[in-house]
């Protein structure tokens, strides 16, 4: 058997080959970072210990996928949905809109798009991985059960044929195909704007013009300029806060009301979730510079904005996009800080 016979530096190399990939799968499969990277950890640190035991009847991908479900389906057994503001309630006026916020375990989380998207020479498959972590498609899943979820993942993201899906859950091939079935009608059933919106790969001209002035109207904090490039029916959520906004001029009231204080701000790019966002620094009175604020995520259709959702808990996510914890006020110059 050629991989039985492997030295453990060998072993962390050949395993370490499917991180990312197995990183993408459990986060659509749980809807966390956090969790998603700790599933795959615990894939390999099972797959290590097991080694001897792996017979090489299938090759070690789908070995690791095998290890890696049914750690996400042991996650999953809690029957714990992880959703967007959008999911739990209805939008709130402007007159009434109050930040109560709910669990961590309560939210769909942002992933940056290194740590889940590997590197494809095919266009066409790159643009459905993309597709397949974006917010809202990440929002349909978490509507199915767990096993249709690994089923739809496997069939319809990572293109596996239906007898290797059925091998990988040692169930028939008709079962993973009416679990397909009944998970697509699921999807089908979801009327979804947010679904709808497209990012070209790489961007196209006109939408980095649309980016470029977004910057320009954020971080001048003009408001006028900003309700130029939002749909009218465009929403703005900020998890872990259930509070969600519709439209420019609620939004725009926001902005400038209880969310005066992020006039100033400085944004900087970040590929998350398959598509443009920026990492929000927001002015510091106490040192001069700037303090991260919050992960945003833009979503874009038709020319224009249709949503942006702002991540505010950085302690957890500046540091898992690699982002600086400070910005000098006059450079912008990057500071390693506390």
């Amino acid at each position: 058997m050629s991989d039985s016979v492997v030295t453990t530096t060998d072993l962390d190399v050949r395993l370490e080959k499917h991180r990312v990939e197995l990183t993408g799968y459990c986060y659509r499969m749980l809807g966390s970072s956090f969790e998603a990277e700790d599933a795959v950890q615990d894939t390999m640190v099972r797959a290590w210990r097991n080694y001897e035991k792996f017979e090489g009847r299938s090759s070690l991908r789908s070995w690791l996928y095998r290890i890696a479900t049914n750690v996400c389906l042991d996650m999953l057994s809690a029957g714990n949905k992880r959703a967007r503001p959008v999911d739990l309630s209805d939008s709130t006026p402007l007159a009434q809109a109050a930040l109560s916020p709910r669990a961590d375990n309560t939210w769909l989380e942002p992933m940056p798009d290194a740590r889940v998207l590997p590197t494809v020479a095919d266009p066409a498959e790159a643009a459905v991985a993309k597709e397949s972590v974006r917010l809202a498609f990440m929002a349909a899943l978490q509507q199915l059960p767990p096993k249709q979820r690994a089923v739809l993942i496997l069939r319809e993201v990572l293109a596996w044929r239906a007898n290797e899906v059925a091998e990988l859950l040692d169930t028939s091939v008709a079962s993973v195909n009416s679990a397909l079935q009944r998970a697509r009608a699921t999807l089908a059933e979801r009327d979804d704007k947010a679904a709808d919106a497209a990012v070209s790969d790489p961007l196209d001209e006109e939408q980095r013009k649309l980016l470029e002035r977004y910057v320009a109207a954020f971080e001048g904090y003009d408001m006028a300029a900003l309700t130029a490039l939002l749909h009218e029916d465009a929403i703005m959520t900020m998890p872990p806060f259930d509070l969600w906004l519709t439209g420019h001029d609620d939004i725009t009231g926001f902005m400038t009301t209880i969310g005066s204080a992020c006039e100033g701000s400085r944004l900087i790019p970040v590929q998350v979730n398959g598509l443009p966002g920026f990492a929000q620094y927001k002015p510091d009175p106490d040192t001069g510079g700037f303090s991260p604020w919050a992960v945003q995520i833009l979503e874009i259709s038709d020319g224009g904005l249709t949503g942006f959702h702002f991540f505010l808990d950085t302690k957890r996510w500046f540091p898992l996009f690699d982002l600086p914890l400070h910005l000098e006020a006059e450079s912008d110059e990057v500071e390693e800080g506390a």
